[in-house]
């Protein structure tokens, strides 16, 4: 396994399940460490980090979904001893899909998508990893999650815009395989009420890239529609993962 790809926060050595949860464009697994508290005390947490943060600050990062892919299929296919759900926030909803795909020998129970869809957007007309550097931080205040003032210190700067630009050009040139057949895999979609940039009608896209169970989850709030409610939507996605388990024989 890449060194730092995995982090327990709270290790449970014989869980009933272990969920990886993926980061948001330009994020790292510290931005998820509170959540671990938030679920059941027999269930494993594992963060994922892609290469260039955290403690693979050192590493290039990945610019192509089914690369990043790729890699954490490699980083998690240790840990498949048991069920295993992926949820994935923005970027991290993409790559989660997109490991699905390749996970077919061993599936997850259940995949969260929270803030991301396979419809193209207006990033896909404008890519954003192309634009100005007022532009970007124009492009990562309206996110919300990261205050002007920290975007404006040359130092922090100096380390958040190659990072931004690498994990933007993955999100913005994503297209899902045509071809790839709907999954059958359960899925949850998450999203903001007020995300302009991924309003609800656009996460409905989802539907045409699900065989079967598909459930949709509008919350107040823009695209970091959890901030100060991560309690709350980690109900959710605990209500959603047991109720795949209560249907599925030999799992409780």
């Amino acid at each position: 396994m890449p060194e730092g790809a995995l982090t327990r926060i709270r290790p449970v050595p014989h869980s009933t399940l272990r969920i990886f949860v993926l980061h948001h464009a330009g994020g790292s697994h510290l931005g998820y460490r509170g959540w671990v508290r938030h679920f059941p005390d027999d269930w494993e947490v594992c963060l994922l980090d892609a290469p260039g943060r955290a403690r693979r600050i050192d590493a290039e990062p990945l610019r192509e979904a089914g690369a990043l892919a790729d890699h954490l299929c490699e980083v998690v296919r240790p840990e498949l001893d048991r069920p295993y759900a992926l949820f994935g926030h923005s970027m991290g909803a993409l790559v989660a899909y997109e490991m699905t795909r390749r996970l077919t020998d061993t599936p997850p129970v259940w995949l969260g998508a929270s803030a991301w869809s396979p419809t193209p957007g207006a990033e896909r007309r404008r890519p954003r990893h192309l634009i100005s550097a007022e532009g970007l931080r124009e492009v990562i205040v309206r996110m919300g999650g990261t205050p002007r003032s920290a975007l404006e210190d040359p130092d922090l700067w100096s380390y958040v815009e190659p990072l931004m630009r690498a994990d933007l050009e993955l999100v913005d040139t994503w297209n899902p395989d045509p071809r790839a057949a709907p999954l059958t895999v359960p899925v949850s979609v998450f999203g903001g009420a007020d995300d302009q940039g991924m309003p609800p009608e656009r996460l409905s896209g989802w539907a045409d890239h699900v065989e079967g169970d598909i459930r949709h989850h509008t919350l107040p709030g823009g695209h970091f529609y959890f901030t100060g409610r991560t309690g709350a939507l980690v109900e959710r996605i605990t209500e959603d993962i047991r109720s795949v388990l209560r249907r599925t024989p030999g799992r409780v």
